[in-house]
C-alpha cells in the first residue's frame, strides 16, 4: 500500500516544485511530476520484493542486489557505537539525502550529455514506476501530456524537451527525498540524514513521536492520507485551482448577476 502513497506524494511534490524550477507550462509540469512520482519509488530498490526491483525483470533485480550489498558494506564501515546490529540493506543507503542528491546530479549530468532522448528515457522510467504503483490512469495523463506538448512546444518539440534536462535531475532528487520523508513518519523511521551522527548513531532513524507515527497499509493511510493527496494532486495541476474556483463561482452566482 505504501508504494501507492509514495508515488502519489511524489506526484504532488513534483507539481509543487515544478513551479519553482521553471516548468510552469502544463506539459512541462506533468512531465516533471510524472518523473518525481516514479522516482519516489526508487529508494525501495534496496528491497528484493519492491516494485522498483521487479519492474525491469533480471536487470532491475541485479541492480537491487548490487544496491543491497553496497548498502550493507557501507553500513558496516560507518555505523556508530549505538547503531543497531542490522544488515544495513533495506532503508539505509538509498533512503538518505546523500543518495537523493547523488542520483539527482547523475540524472542531470546524464540528461545534459544525452540530450532530449536521455530526458525521454528518464521520464519514461519514472512513468513506468508510477504507473506500476498508481495504475493505468498515469498512462492516460502522460499521453494527454504528450499531445499537449506537441501542440504547445513549437516547431521543434525535441529541443523543448532538451531544455528539461537540468530540471529532470531535480525531479529525480525530489522524488527520492519525498520517499524518505514518507518513510520518516512510519513506525520504523528513516535515517535520511546519514552520515550526520545523532545520539551516537550514524544511521539515526528520524520519526515523529509514537502517537503520530503512521502504520503502513492501515486505515489511516487508506482512508485519510491517500484520498487527501489525491485531492491535492489534482489541485496542484497548473490551472486546476482557478478552473475549480471559476466553476464553483458560476454554480452559485445569482441568475441576475450572471445576466448582467
Amino acid at each position: 500500500m505504501m508504494g501507492r502513497t509514495h508515488a502519489l506524494t511524489g506526484w504532488c511534490a513534483g507539481l509543487g516544485v515544478s513551479q519553482f524550477v521553471g516548468a510552469t507550462a502544463i506539459h512541462q509540469a506533468v512531465l516533471f511530476a510524472v518523473t518525481t512520482a516514479g522516482f519516489a519509488l526508487l529508494p525501495d530498490l534496496d528491497h528484493p520484493h519492491a516494485r522498483a526491483s521487479k519492474l525491469l525483470g533480471p536487470f532491475s533485480r541485479a541492480l537491487s542486489w548490487l544496491l543491497r550489498h553496497a548498502s550493507a558494506a557501507i553500513y558496516q564501515i560507518t555505523k556508530g557505537p549505538r547503531d543497531e546490529k542490522r544488515k544495513g540493506t533495506h532503508r539505509h543507503l538509498s533512503h538518505t539525502v546523500l543518495f537523493a542528491v547523488g542520483l539527482g546530479l547523475a540524472a542531470s549530468a546524464g540528461t545534459e550529455a544525452g540530450g532530449p532522448y536521455a530526458v525521454a528515457a528518464v521520464a519514461v522510467l519514472g512513468l513506468l514506476l508510477a504507473e506500476d504503483a498508481l495504475g493505468d490512469w498515469m498512462l492516460i495523463v502522460s499521453a494527454a501530456g504528450v499531445v499537449w506538448w506537441l501542440n504547445q512546444a513549437g516547431p521543434d518539440p525535441l529541443a523543448d524537451l532538451g531544455h528539461m534536462s537540468g530540471m529532470l535531475g531535480i525531479a529525480v532528487a525530489v522524488g527520492c527525498f519525498t520517499h524518505c520523508l514518507g518513510d520518516a513518519i512510519t513506525e520504523s523511521g528513516c535515517p535520511f540524514l546519514f552520515p550526520i551522527p545523532i545520539a551516537g548513531e550514524t544511521w539515526y532513524e528520524l520519526r515523529p513521536p509514537k502517537p503520530l507515527r503512521l502504520r503502513t497499509g492501515k486505515k489511516v493511510e487508506r482512508l485519510v492520507v491517500f484520498p487527501l493527496f489525491v485531492v491535492v494532486g489534482i489541485l496542484l495541476i497548473p490551472g486546476a485551482w482557478q478552473f475549480g474556483a471559476d466553476l464553483v463561482t458560476q454554480m452559485f452566482e445569482p441568475p441576475a448577476a450572471a445576466a448582467q
